[in-house]
């Protein structure tokens, strides 16, 4: 439910009035009528503009909140019942007995790869306590490489090498496109044939990613899920610890 002003509510009570009353009016005069009618409702809108921005600002602060208590629903849920949300999502250890970081990533995103390396340094250092998960978000309308590195990753997650095509993708984001990408699995010993079969049939599971991301109100990356909080960018690794 919208939470709405005292002002704003008798500005749209002076403009009910004065519809009706032109309503009638228009009847017998339509065009002098919704001249009258549109004169009126902009010197409404000019008399009260803070009753307006206010209606306003609440509504945003009321989509935030929403949107925040969905995110922390979720990362609740990636505590008491993980496998719903991890699902077959490339991940670096157990999921029981363990804190799992889920991550949503652009492999393009210059602020993921500045995250990768924190995040690395992170689960390296709390292995036994620490299980990351990887989901993919690309953002495709500003980085043009991002689906196609993402099909990448995944292809390599079918050979069991998707952390270090993972890991190259991110180390090596200036050169992200095909003939980065088939080195690169090249260099891990990958079957090409099976890579480029995999690469094809990619799209659903990233579209699984996207779609929870969507369901979730995730439009950003990096966004982190991390002992039931939820937050954003490359955010400094005391951070991981102060919450593990």
């Amino acid at each position: 439910m919208f939470y709405f002003s005292h002002k704003f509510i008798q500005m749209c009570s002076v403009v009910m009035v004065a519809a009706l009353a032109l309503l009638v009016w228009s009847c017998a005069l339509p065009a002098q009528a919704n001249a009258n009618f549109e004169r009126q409702v902009l010197e409404v809108i000019q008399q009260h503009p803070e009753a307006i921005m206010e209606s306003v600002q609440n509504y945003k602060r009321q989509q935030r909140e929403q949107i925040q208590a969905t995110q922390e629903a979720f990362a609740q849920d990636l505590i008491t019942q993980p496998d719903g949300i991890v699902g077959s999502s490339p991940r670096t250890g157990d999921l029981e007995n363990r804190a799992i970081l889920l991550e949503f990533s652009d492999f393009q995103c210059p602020f993921c790869a500045k995250a990768h390396d924190t995040i690395k340094t992170f689960v390296a250092q709390h292995s036994d306590q620490v299980t990351l998960v990887y989901k993919h978000l690309p953002l495709a309308s500003i980085h043009s490489q991002a689906i196609p590195a993402a099909k990448a990753a995944y292809a390599a997650q079918q050979q069991g090498q998707f952390w270090e095509f993972h890991d190259a993708l991110f180390q090596n984001q200036d050169q992200l496109g095909e003939e980065f990408y088939l080195k690169t699995a090249r260099q891990l010993h990958l079957n090409l044939e099976q890579f480029e079969r995999d690469r094809a049939n990619a799209m659903e599971i990233i579209s699984e990613d996207t779609n929870l991301a969507t369901q979730m109100k995730i439009n950003g990356t990096p966004f982190f899920m991390f002992q039931g909080q939820v937050f954003s960018g490359a955010v400094p690794i005391e951070k991981f610890e102060n919450l593990l």
